[in-house]
């Protein structure tokens, strides 16, 4: 039996607040919980009953004064109403905002004829998967509201009525005796290829560990930093300094190769014991003619710095680099520094690196760790700064302490020239001419030296179609050169250790496995395994392991904590690149051989150009300044004008295959949430979102 209101009470709770001035819109508004906002408008059981008056529920009625007050407060609370709507009205308005903005972006990038073909073999297994399990869906839904999900019918049995009865008992008998078991063994072999691989990261993290801890590092013989105040008055003898030949390899390079001409020119090492060589590969002539311009100005302030240009540009990078090793000066020179277009080495960066070689005849290689311009532009560059800063901390660092051996990184190091030339020389049968050059010198006995903290500036791709034609190269390449090496490995005289090591670890696990699991495992097996719930993966596979390792990846980059979801979601996104490049260069498929010049935005050349005029002024004279500005400056701006004319239009681009994938997720996190599986389906979600950003080209930088 409900209790009379206490009208009395809410008399003296209603002159208070107009005596002390009170608004209700003002005091607690938000706290629904609070007794004294829970007014009793249509007089109902509220309030217990007191000691005088207000004893029974009607005689309250006939008082006026609490009528007035009553009205009052359901004005107030009409209000209150209202404002939580305009609330959710503002809500529901940004979210359907979005929405549109999200379909008219993909609207205008699926009618752009820059859109994704997608017209490979992957593509077209995605989408006929795709076709499936939105039928799968579609009669799991129709089971769903039938009652069969929790209780599902058997053949023969009363529950089964009609034909599609029928049809789904029969589907569950031909899942659970024919297509979950062999799911279910797929799904093993990948849980333990990710252990597998897990247990390899959890080892690289203990030797970088163990090297921290112990303080390794490789150590120098001779100090040429302290060579000028060893001698008498200062004065460096330059017959103790090596002959060095530095290249700059590059192609159609124009928004960076000031600031990598420039940071070549000024290295602190005797400018007659130094040639600067700039490889240009490129096939816009305006392009060819400012690159002629630069090397002309640091001509006539005295740098010793020629530019070459092939009239047959095959073989890529290597062909480059092997042209420029056959000219008949270079028997002079002993070492060989390599750098990428977009690289800024500091000036003191041959004294820190060239003497490691002294007094070590075995040593082929001096690699030095990457640093990043840019790594705080967008989530793209964040999350490629945390991939490579575990890449040069972990890998390389314990690679070179333990085994002496690593993947050259094609830039950014420095190479004995003898030891190229013993290994082969720079070959063009792959497009990672860098990983097998480094391999051939392993295996005719050469040891490498990794410098982690010696770094080389340099800059990320701000674009995913910039960085997906990278990871493509970065990624099929090493299947190229497994297939062609893999028979000279085994005859090699090498150790059995190392054949294991660069068979196993080097190729097969950390270049082959890798992309197989994370695209089977998280892209094709979780989803079926919602469709058929016989084969199960277990939620430490899904979710556990996975953050585990994320979290030790981030540790080189402990400023990226915040973007470990991000990281762990990007990564399961990136392998349907990966595992399409592995595959394409396993089996020869046509784009494995495609080699696309990573582009660059030039970020930080504007600041790194005044910086080189201000480190280069010893070098400079008044005439030499006169000649390049009359010579090179006015051709170079009329060049610059030209290349502007010319330039073609960017866009951002649609990618299918992710897209697709993106569905398919989405729909298995659907059917997830009909058999109340938590972890499972926030993982579907989110991966889902996560490929649906990527597909429609919404992470890096916004070209148009």
């Amino acid at each position: 039996m409900s209790r009379a209101p206490n009208y009395e009470f809410q008399e003296w709770w209603n002159k208070q607040r107009e005596k002390n001035n009170l608004d209700l819109f003002e005091d607690k508004s938000d706290q629904s919980t609070s007794p004294f906002l829970s007014i009793n408008v249509d007089g109902g059981g509220g309030g217990t009953g007191g000691s005088s008056g207000g004893g029974s529920g009607g005689s309250g009625s006939s008082d006026p004064s609490v009528e007035k007050d009553r009205s009052r407060s359901a004005r107030q609370l009409r209000w209150v109403c209202l404002l939580r709507f305009q609330q959710i009205a503002a809500s529901l308005a940004w979210i359907s905002n979005g929405v549109v903005i999200l379909v008219r972006t993909a609207n205008r990038r699926i009618a752009t004829p820059l859109a994704d073909s997608g017209s490979s073999r992957l593509y077209r297994a995605i989408r006929v998967f795709l076709v499936v399990v939105i039928l799968l869906l579609g009669l799991e839904l129709l089971a769903y509201f039938k009652g069969w999900h929790f209780s599902p019918p058997t053949v023969g049995s009363a529950e089964v009525l009609g034909m599609v009865g029928v049809v789904y008992a029969r589907w569950i008998e031909i899942r659970a005796d024919y297509l979950a078991p062999p799911l279910q063994s797929l799904a093993n072999l990948c849980t333990v290829l990710f252990i597998v691989q897990s247990i390899d990261r959890i080892v690289l993290i203990l030797g970088c560990f163990w090297i921290k801890f112990r303080r390794l590092k490789p150590v120098a013989s001779v100090d040429y930093e302290s060579n000028a105040d060893e001698n008498e008055n200062g004065v460096v003898n330059v017959d103790d300094y090596p002959m060095v030949l530095v290249q700059i390899p590059m192609c159609n390079e124009k928004e960076v190769y000031q600031q990598s001409i420039g940071a070549v020119c000024i290295l602190d090492w005797p400018k007659e014991r130094m040639l600067v060589q700039i490889l240009d590969d490129s096939d816009e002539v305006d392009t060819q003619q400012l690159i002629k311009a630069e090397v002309l100005k640091w001509q006539q302030r005295g740098i010793r710095i020629i530019y070459r240009h092939r009239l047959i540009r095959t073989g890529y990078k290597a062909g480059n680099l092997k042209s420029a090793m056959g000219c008949d000066y270079v028997k002079d020179y002993e070492f060989v520094a390599i750098f990428d277009a977009d690289f800024q080495p500091t000036p003191d960066f041959l004294k820190k690196s060239v003497p490691y070689f002294k007094g070590n005849d075995d040593l082929a290689l001096v690699q030095t760790r990457w640093a990043f311009v840019n790594k705080d532009e967008n989530l793209l560059t964040r999350l490629q700064n945390i991939n490579l800063s575990f890449h040069f901390e972990v890998e390389q660092q314990v690679n070179s302490v333990f085994i002496n051996f690593f993947g050259f990184n094609g830039t950014a190091g420095v190479w004995r020239i003898k030891a190229l030339e013993e290994s082969g020389g720079w070959l063009e049968r792959t497009t990672v001419e860098d990983m097998d050059i480094a391999v051939r010198a392993h295996l005719c006995g050469w040891k490498f030296i990794f410098l982690n903290d010696v770094k080389c500036l340099c800059e990320l791709p701000e674009t995913y179609e910039a960085y997906k034609k990278q990871q493509h190269r970065w990624h099929s390449g090493p299947m190229q050169l497994f297939r062609l090496c893999f028979v000279d490995i085994l005859r090699s005289k090498v150790s059995w250790g190392k054949k294991v090591n660069l068979i196993f670890f080097f190729f097969l696990l950390r270049k082959l496995i890798l992309p197989f699991y994370s695209f089977t495992l998280f892209c094709i097996i979780l989803p079926m395994t919602m469709f058929l719930p016989e084969a199960e993966l277990p939620a430490w596979v899904v979710c556990y392991v996975p953050g585990i390792m994320s979290i030790l990846s981030v540790l080189p980059a402990p400023r990226s904590f915040p973007f470990i979801v991000p990281y762990l979601l990007f990564e399961n996104t990136m392998s349907v690149t990966k595992f399409n490049a592995m595959i394409s260069g396993l089996f020869r498929f046509g784009s494995s051989y495609e080699w696309v010049v990573t582009k660059k935005l030039g970020r930080s050349s504007e600041t790194d150009l005044v910086a080189f005029e201000k480190e280069s002024e010893p070098l400079m004279r008044s005439n030499s300044l006169h000649r390049s500005s009359s010579d090179s400056g006015i051709e170079e701006l009329s060049k610059l004008e030209l290349s502007k004319k010319t330039v073609k239009t960017k866009r951002n681009r649609l990618y299918r295959k992710e897209l697709a994938l993106a569905f398919i997720l989405l729909t298995a996190s659907v059917r997830s949430l009909l058999s109340a599986q938590g972890i499972h389906f926030y993982f579907l979600l989110f991966q889902g979102i996560s490929f649906l950003v990527v597909g429609l080209d919404l992470i890096g930088e916004q070209v148009s």
